[in-house]
């Protein structure tokens, strides 16, 4: 029990499928626009899925991880973007700065193997990337902009935080493992994400599983949670993905497609009690 916060273990499903496992699977795909939209000087690449209708809908901004030397492939998200737009959804989902086809310098080039202020300061702006977006979801005909939350997986995960942490315009946040891979190695980020939590400006859901690369660190984090709100952690029990990544660990992998059926109600059904009152 951390606190008074509800810090809970769920049951892993079995038989989850052959998704691949770091990629995107891009079966069963949603429909989306490629669009483009300022941040500050840079000109930055999105996917826009929205649900049948004329709306207007809740939105959610989907920020994705890190992928180190293929971050100028575009990468739609597709099965994790069609999770949140089956449920209701307008899903926008950022290729951030250095990105896809988005201006500026990659992770790489930045950051290289860098763990100090430069990891914090790079984070800090992809999240200025991330709240561009939210003016453009807002401007949006089909959008409801009272209705927004956000979403984000491993650096996707820190984003979301800093993002709740800098505005108000969020409803409900789902970070899923943020920091995690780098909250060993980095006490900067591990002060900069202390921060963000017991600053941001709506409840979040935090996720991890048991089997991650530092399993303490979304439970250290919800320490800084309010004690008796609505935000809480979860902690799954150890996640074995069909198809394995040798540099990362089995665990930080649930969140990829393949771990949806573990995950995605808890995701959905928190997000759902903020943005569909």
């Amino acid at each position: 029990m951390v606190h008074a916060l509800k810090l809970t273990r769920r049951r892993i499903i079995a038989g989850l499928g052959a998704a691949a496992a770091v990629a995107p699977c891009r079966a069963q795909a949603e429909p989306y626009s490629e669009v483009f939209y300022p941040s500050g000087a840079l000109r930055i690449q999105a996917y826009l899925y929205r649900p049948a209708g004329a709306g207007p809908f809740p939105a959610i901004i989907y920020n994705h991880g890190s992928r180190a030397g293929l971050e100028r492939r575009p990468v739609p998200w597709v099965r994790l973007a069609g999770l949140y737009v089956s449920a209701g959804y307008a899903v926008l989902v950022p290729e951030r700065r250095g990105y896809g086809k988005s201006d500026g310098p990659s992770w790489s080039e930045t950051v290289g193997n860098a763990t100090g202020p430069i990891v914090v300061g790079r984070c800090e702006a992809e999240t200025d990337d991330v709240l561009a977006g939210a003016d453009f979801l807002a401007a949006q005909p089909f959008v409801d902009r009272n209705r927004f939350g956000i979403v984000g997986w491993s650096l996707g995960g820190i984003v979301t935080l800093f993002a709740i942490a800098r505005s108000k315009i969020f409803k409900a946040a789902v970070d899923q493992a943020g920091g995690v891979l780098t909250w060993r190695f980095s006490a900067p980020l591990r002060q900069a994400l202390a921060d963000a939590v017991r600053t941001a400006n709506c409840p979040v859901l935090m996720m991890d599983a048991e089997n991650d690369a530092a399993p303490e660190a979304i439970p250290n984090l919800a320490q800084g949670l309010p004690p008796g709100g609505p935000s809480r952690a979860v902690m799954y029990p150890p996640f074995s993905p069909s198809h394995p990544e040798a540099r990362i660990a089995p665990g930080h992998l649930l969140f990829a497609a393949e771990g949806i059926p573990v995950w995605g109600k808890d995701a959905v059904g928190f997000l759902d009690t903020f943005l569909k009152r």
